[in-house]
């Protein structure tokens, strides 16, 4: 039977050694995101999400299992991009050559890729701070920054961890919608990590809530909200159940992981 298009995962694992003996990570992870889907991940601390961003990502190959992109401009190992809690920005470059970097490392001439940085920066406000450092900028800029680097690449897929854990909650709020709308206007796969679960909601079209050690699938709750949704959402009852369905899902995990009484 035929794939339907998008980015598959098949019984992903993950081992690592260690002094105590082997240490299983992921353990049969299995998922489907399909093209311009946006899919949150939500789980106890521990359970693999960051494992599983870096098998996606190539920066670990797994222990057992496969992924790949089908029926997408290039077949294969997708073409991604990764983005951190911490922007991931270079120090020593300015806001415009940290935006053109991917499209350099893909062999893009100066004055096209700095011409399409340029206008990106643009398209999110910060063509001003072209020419400043990222220490020059405030926390909640240099992840902007990150994620137009990350969209000017054209990944087929958007891997983010937690890219808003650091900011306050005002300006996360802010940046949840900038980043909706960047999503719409180029309309990526993106796998989002984060441990909060309103966040999930309010930007997935689904969440996969995973369990812990080893770190497993355990289920897939669809997100059947309109777009696009602003803060006003989180007052609808449909978003409050969906909230509720996810927090009961994963509330023994995260009690587990305390060692909380259940």
């Amino acid at each position: 039977m035929e794939l339907e298009p998008g980015l598959h995962a098949c019984s992903l694992s993950k081992t690592y050694a260690a002094r105590d003996g082997a240490v299983q990570a992921l353990a049969d992870v299995s998922f489907h995101i399909r093209p311009g889907e946006f899919v949150s991940l939500v789980g106890p601390s521990g359970c693999g999400k960051t494992t599983l961003l870096k098998l996606l990502a190539g920066l670990a190959r797994p222990t057992s299992g496969s992924f790949a992109a089908h029926g997408l401009p290039a077949n294969g190992l997708p073409a991604n991009a990764l983005v951190f809690q911490e922007h991931g920005l270079f120090p020593w470059m300015p806001v415009l050559e940290n935006v053109a970097f991917g499209l350099e490392m893909r062999g893009a001439g100066k004055a096209d890729r700095q011409a399409r940085a340029l206008a990106f920066l643009e398209n999110i406000g910060l063509a001003d701070f072209a020419r400043s450092y990222p220490h020059e900028l405030s926390t909640g800029m240099r992840q902007r920054v990150a994620i137009a680097r990350a969209f000017l690449t054209e990944p087929q897929i958007l891997l983010m961890d937690e890219p808003f854990n650091a900011l306050d909650a005002q300006s996360k709020l802010l940046l949840q919608q900038e980043l909706l709308r960047i999503w719409k206007q180029h309309q990526r796969m993106v796998l989002y990590v984060t441990h909060d679960i309103e966040e999930a909601v309010l930007l997935g079209d689904r969440v996969m809530v995973m369990s812990g050690r080893p770190g497993r699938i355990i289920e897939e709750i669809e997100v059947p909200l309109g777009r696009p949704r602003g803060l006003p959402v989180r007052d609808e009852p449909l978003f409050r159940q969906i909230t509720r369905r996810v927090w009961d899902r994963i509330e023994s995990e995260v009690r587990r992981e305390l060692r909380l009484p259940g």
